[in-house]
């Protein structure tokens, strides 16, 4: 009779740590699922009707001992329990199967219990434990078969049942790799999905809240010596609040129910560059924007990642650079098409610790594009991106 012997079963720690509670007590265990009650059903019906009755000519029933009928429930029955338990499961049917054939005169379809419970070792993610005991199994059907006098399969029938052995720990284990490999591109499709979100987040609300602490500083600062700047100032931090409350009520509004009201905000775009120079020129910057070449009808992907590059380049100057003017150039060639914005304040090198750079960095990959950060030969810092015009994604 095949037994599995504890150092047949390598990954049992791993069996073991997947079924403790994520409390750390490992004293719950998973609910029995109301399917696998099922399907230990149905087959305990299909595995009885096979045994007791055949067909030769005419319907014929067969008796079953008591010690049969034993065997068929405790097999069946097991399955109820085979995502629960599967690696146990698996070694009480072989068992099971191991007694009742050599015992019960009687045949059946017993044996698809184990084919089903090896498949269910192998989909949860036990290869070594299916391969184990499908190993036993395999040898306790040759020794059946070639152990006594008798051949009561034929080299056919050995040979079938060694292949479903072997099919149901393969498509098992074909199973468990394609839940994996779902599992890997949800969580991807997440993490791509947070990044974006913390990009857009990051660019609305860090352009305008930078903004609005310069206009602060100047209103402050003009308050008793010149109070209709001081006004102006205040005017334009009220505008671009406005404007930040808009965005980003738009931005979460990309994370509503598809049955709810889709945002009312228009879509990042180069056409809108005179909404972020404005609010600067207003906190007293001196902005130039500088176009070159033949504009090009942009891919949405591509128009909102210039957008978002030159949104970023200039909160980081409004931020870090104690600059007096900033140029935007805006090139088209082409296949390309190239967005740059320099300064004229303190430079210096790129630190590699905040998220502005490499959130430009990342948006210019996304579409299939490019971007460099530094400092410029005559003074300042610049940044310049290169981006294929027709990209869409």
């Amino acid at each position: 009779m095949p037994v599995v012997t504890r150092g047949t079963v390598p990954d049992r720690d791993a069996y073991a740590a997947h079924m403790v509670d994520v409390t750390g007590s490992g004293a719950r265990r998973a609910p029995v699922r109301r399917g696998d009650v099922a399907l230990a059903v149905l087959v305990g019906v299909a595995v009885v009707l096979t045994t007791v009755v055949s067909w030769s000519g005419s319907v014929q029933l067969h008796g079953v001992p008591p010690a049969g009928w034993a065997l068929i429930v405790a097999g069946s029955g097991a399955l109820a329990f085979r995502r629960r338990h599967p690696v146990p499961v698996a070694v009480v049917t072989v068992a099971v199967s191991s007694l009742y054939y050599p015992l019960i005169e009687t045949d059946g379809a017993l044996l698809v219990t184990v084919i089903i419970a090896l498949y269910t070792v192998a989909s949860e993610g036990y290869p070594v434990a299916a391969g184990a005991v499908s190993l036993l199994a395999i040898i306790g059907t040759g020794y059946g078969e070639f152990g006594f006098g008798a051949s009561p399969l034929g080299e056919v029938g050995v040979f079938l049942v060694v292949s479903w052995l072997v099919a149901a720990v393969a498509l098992g284990a074909v199973a468990r790799n394609r839940r994996a490999y779902l599992d890997e591109a949800q969580k991807r499709a997440r993490e791509s999905e947070r990044l974006r979100i913390a990009r857009e987040l990051h660019d609305v609300l860090g352009h305008t809240i930078s903004l609005i602490n310069v206009q602060a500083g100047a209103a402050l600062h003009r308050m008793e010596r010149d109070p209709a700047q001081a006004a102006e100032a205040l005017t334009a931090i009220k505008e671009s609040s406005r404007t930040a409350l808009g965005e980003m009520r738009g931005t979460l509004g990309m994370l509503r129910q598809v049955d709810e009201s889709a945002p009312t905000a228009p879509p990042p775009s180069l056409d809108r560059l005179r909404e972020l120079t404005e609010p600067i020129e207003a906190a007293g910057l001196t902005v130039r924007v500088e176009t070159s070449g033949q504009p090009a009808e942009l891919s949405p992907a591509v128009d909102a990642a210039a957008f978002r590059i030159v949104q970023e380049a200039l909160t980081n100057v409004t931020r870090h650079a104690q600059a007096g003017s900033v140029t935007i150039r805006i090139g088209y060639g082409g296949e390309d098409m190239t967005v740059q914005v320099a300064d004229d304040g303190r430079g210096g090198p790129v630190d590699g610790t905040g998220h502005g750079i490499r959130g430009m960095a990342e948006r210019a990959r996304a579409v299939g594009g490019s971007l460099d950060a530094g400092a410029a030969p005559s003074g300042g810092f610049r940044v310049s991106a290169r981006l294929p015009v027709g990209a869409s994604s």
